[in-house]
């Protein structure tokens, strides 16, 4: 595990466990509740019996690691030797689908958003898909928790992702869960928190709402190319 000693650059609100000198850094709607539940399992200044029950199971994971933006100032000032630092990515596509189908269908959490509660946005609480994600922006400055899920992944990972010992995508957790064994030389499991039950595929919009989404998708391909180098044959037609 040597190539795992190279210097990671940790942001001050990157989630640590001290014990095992491991950090991650945090992405929402890929795979972040799971990976935070497993590190608490593992991460001795967790207390997790005592953890208050939340509406959600898994948002008592976030309560004990939130997840935080990247800031350039405190990235740059923080640096450690010899820990193992880790991401998560996930496709462009189904991380910004998932958004929809579990802040938004599951959760229900636009009805909750005072902007539109007082009219200052005029949208909808429980839009289709097409019209949600036509409107996504508006949607983003309505709602802080769409805005938070639905943001770039260079805004929480930070703009380099070689900064970290490793990237792994939500497809390689399994090599996630080896190098973490390995690190720590004891048990690690990721199980499946926050999963949603509604499958949403580009096939599912409208041509011009994968119109209005190709740019940002574009932009999120590009910075991601080493870790998802095919983009969807959808995006290819604009």
């Amino acid at each position: 595990m040597d190539h795992m000693c190279k210097s990671v650059r940790l942001h001050t609100k990157m989630i640590r466990v001290e014990a095992h000198k491991i950090a991650y850094m945090a992405l929402p709607k890929a795979a972040c509740s799971s990976v935070k539940k497993a590190l608490a399992m593992i991460d001795p200044a967790v207390d997790v019996e005592s953890l208050p029950e939340t509406k959600y199971e898994y948002d008592k994971w976030h309560s004990v690691y939130p997840t935080q933006k990247f800031r350039t100032y405190r990235w740059q000032r923080n640096i450690e030797k010899d820990w193992f630092g880790f991401a998560v990515v996930r496709d462009p596509v189904k991380r910004l689908m998932a958004c929809y189908t579990n802040r938004v269908v599951e959760r229900g959490e636009l009805k909750n958003s005072r902007n539109l509660k007082n009219g200052t946005y005029n949208l909808p609480v429980e839009p289709d898909p097409d019209f949600f994600f036509q409107n996504i922006d508006t949607y983003r400055k309505a709602a802080s928790s769409i805005k938070h899920h639905a943001m770039h992944t260079w805004l929480f990972t930070g703009p380099d992702l070689s900064v970290f010992t490793k990237v792994y995508t939500t497809e390689k957790m399994a090599d996630l869960v080896r190098d973490v064994q390995d690190w720590t030389n004891a048990p690690f499991e990721i199980g499946r928190e926050n999963t949603s039950s509604m499958r949403l595929t580009l096939d599912d919009l409208k041509p011009e709402t994968v119109k209005a989404l190709t740019p940002w998708l574009c932009l999120e391909y590009g910075f991601l190319i080493n870790h998802y180098s095919k983009r969807p044959a959808q995006l290819q037609a604009f």
